[in-house]
């Protein structure tokens, strides 16, 4: 509706035209102050003002934690407690502040090379190399050229080490790790010869780095936790990296000799030691045998000796027996009565290989001769 259709009265309720002003300010707050002075006396409403007032203050202290956050809690400056994930409350600001600082948040270093990110066009694994870093003594007093990695985090109720032991925790907490790992992994490749490096020695030197940097971190009060430590290159320096590819390939040579020379070992020992058992063996039973025998003839002669001494004449004549009986057994014989012993000639076929033979008629009596 424009003013002139207000019957010559502006939005204000005034005249329309050039005489029309809007009303005073001033005027309308004495107004509205006026009403409130006459509905309410000012000793009642103050109170509750204030009370009001108050609660809303009381009500600034409330915060909450998120779920990979700690609430670090200052009271004029000074830190009085640590609270963990969810609502609570503290004094309001002034008194009291609050800080969130993530502890769950793994973050990442890198010692001897920098990486790039594929928003610069280049592959993940084409890194920058930081010689200054990488390049480092061992113990055999070798150049080695070493990169590594360390992911770490904030320690759980180490929130406030970390915030109030560092300088400058959010923005020179990487300096702080990464000087402590630059030093670490030198005084742990100083202990170390650069086979050992080069070779079987990686996973040790990872361990020593991560226990030695964090024995450093913790004399600091640091409030981190080292997570891992993972070399990501061990090499020789450029310089000299073909004499080490030579060393490497006749180091593979011995290796290989020495496994086929144990190879050989393990077929040829094993079957001298089987021989060497059984001859030792026989030869024990050889010897228990011998001795067995000798031991038996010995009791044997023993007895005869025994039996001798009671009675000669019976005792030789048995032995003068059991010998003739030996030694015929194995001869052989002619056996005649004495009927026809006195017709026959005596003849012995001396070149017949062949045995003579007779029948015997009639057997010889007990105690004739032959």
């Amino acid at each position: 509706m424009a003013w002139n259709d207000n019957g010559g009265q502006g939005p204000w309720g005034q005249g329309g035209g050039s005489q029309a002003q809007p009303p005073d300010i001033d005027q309308i707050l004495q107004s509205l102050k006026d009403r409130f002075n006459t509905s309410a006396p000012v000793g009642k409403i103050w109170p509750i003002l204030l009370v009001i007032a108050l609660a809303i203050w009381m009500a600034t202290g409330i915060y909450v934690v998120g779920p990979d956050e700690n609430g670090v809690v200052l009271r004029f400056g000074r830190h009085v407690e640590t609270t963990g994930p969810g609502p609570h409350w503290r004094l309001p600001y002034p008194i009291a502040t609050v800080l969130l600082p993530k502890v769950t948040k793994v973050e990442r270093i890198e010692i001897g090379y920098r990486s790039r990110s594929r928003t610069e066009g280049r592959a993940s694994g084409d890194d920058i190399d930081v010689p200054g870093e990488s390049l480092m003594l061992t113990g055999d007093e070798n150049i080695i050229d070493i990169d590594m990695s360390v992911q770490y985090r904030i320690k759980d109720n180490g929130a406030a080490n970390f915030l109030f032991n560092l300088r400058n925790p959010t923005s020179d907490r990487h300096k702080t790790v990464r000087d402590a790992a630059e030093s670490t992994i030198r005084q742990v490749i100083g202990r170390n010869e650069i086979d050992s490096a080069l070779t079987a020695g990686k996973e040790k030197i990872q361990a020593d780095a991560k226990n030695t940097m964090q024995k450093i971190l913790d004399s600091y009060n640091s409030g981190i936790l080292i997570v891992t430590v993972q070399l990501q290159k061990v090499s020789p320096p450029p310089e000299v990296v073909h004499a080490f590819k030579d060393v490497a390939s006749a180091r593979e040579d011995r290796e290989r000799a020495v496994n086929e020379a144990q190879g050989y070992a393990n077929d040829i020992l094993p079957k001298a030691k089987g021989e060497a058992a059984k001859q030792i063996q026989e030869a024990e039973a050889y010897r228990t045998a011998k001795v067995t025998r000798a031991q038996g003839d010995v009791h044997r002669f023993l007895a005869l000796l025994k039996e001798y001494e009671k009675s000669k004449q019976v005792t030789e004549t048995r032995l003068y027996l059991e010998s003739m009986e030996e030694i015929t057994s194995r001869m052989n014989k002619v056996l005649l009565s004495p009927q026809t012993s006195h017709n026959l000639l005596p003849y012995l076929p001396l070149g017949n290989s062949g045995a003579v033979k007779s029948g015997r008629s009639e057997a010889s009596p007990k105690g004739d001769n032959p």
